[in-house]
């Protein structure tokens, strides 16, 4: 398989109905809102076409789920301010920050919300990712040309379900948000709602700006 050439792993049939389902949406940071490289403090910004599209899919997913507000969150095996900012500004459910073992945040946000594993859906790139990957109901590699030897092997375990052609530092992550939408049907509805700010919008918003993010934090 060719690095530009396919987008969905499985059959779509089948990730429809994967989807139908998703009730949180789950991110690494490193990697899928930006390329990974740091800063001298050791952070790693993130683009507003990714932000877009992360807040679409949101609304995409309330509209899916009969107004239901998607739990969202984060994890990331660094301390990063800039994804807190993210968080805080975007209204997530929760940031779990300096976790290496990101099965015990994953857990523990599964916990916190209610969730089944098959109900999340996971944005991520890296070797670090793959044992909450494994357990999640979607499966969505942010893939480079650099990792496409990880990005074969991830697939050929079945660790993945969708796999951009765009890397993070290339915003993958509005690829991989467009391509949800359009798979959900709702491509059309979320963008146009949000350039009218409509009413069904608005009712969104107010439920996502009610969120209160929680940013837990790894011991050192």
């Amino acid at each position: 398989m060719s690095h530009k050439a396919q987008r969905w792993v499985k059959d779509e049939a089948d990730l429809k109905a994967r989807l139908s389902r998703i009730r949180a949406v789950l991110f690494d940071w490193d990697g899928v809102f930006n390329d990974g490289w740091k800063d001298l403090e050791g952070g790693s910004p993130f683009s507003e076409v990714g932000s877009m599209g992360v807040n679409m899919l949101r609304f995409g997913l309330w509209m899916q789920n009969k107004e239901q507000l998607p739990y969202s969150a984060i994890i990331t095996g660094q301390h990063n301010a800039h994804a807190e900012r993210f968080a805080q500004r975007e209204m997530m459910h929760g940031l779990y920050m300096g976790y290496i073992d990101k099965r015990v945040a994953f857990d523990a946000f599964l916990a916190k919300h209610g969730l089944k594993e098959e109900e999340v859906a996971f944005f991520f790139d890296d070797a670090i990712d793959l044992a909450v990957a494994d357990r999640c109901g979607l499966r969505i590699l942010l893939r480079s040309a650099a990792s496409e030897q990880f990005a074969q092997h991830a697939i050929a375990r079945c660790s993945v379900d969708m796999a951009t052609s765009l890397r993070g530092g290339q915003n993958g992550l509005r690829e991989a948000t467009d391509a949800l939408l359009t798979l959900m049907g709702r491509f059309g509805d979320a963008i146009d709602n949000r350039a009218a700010y409509s009413e069904t919008y608005q009712r969104y918003l107010t439920q996502r700006q009610e969120v209160e993010p929680e940013i837990v934090k790894a011991p050192r």
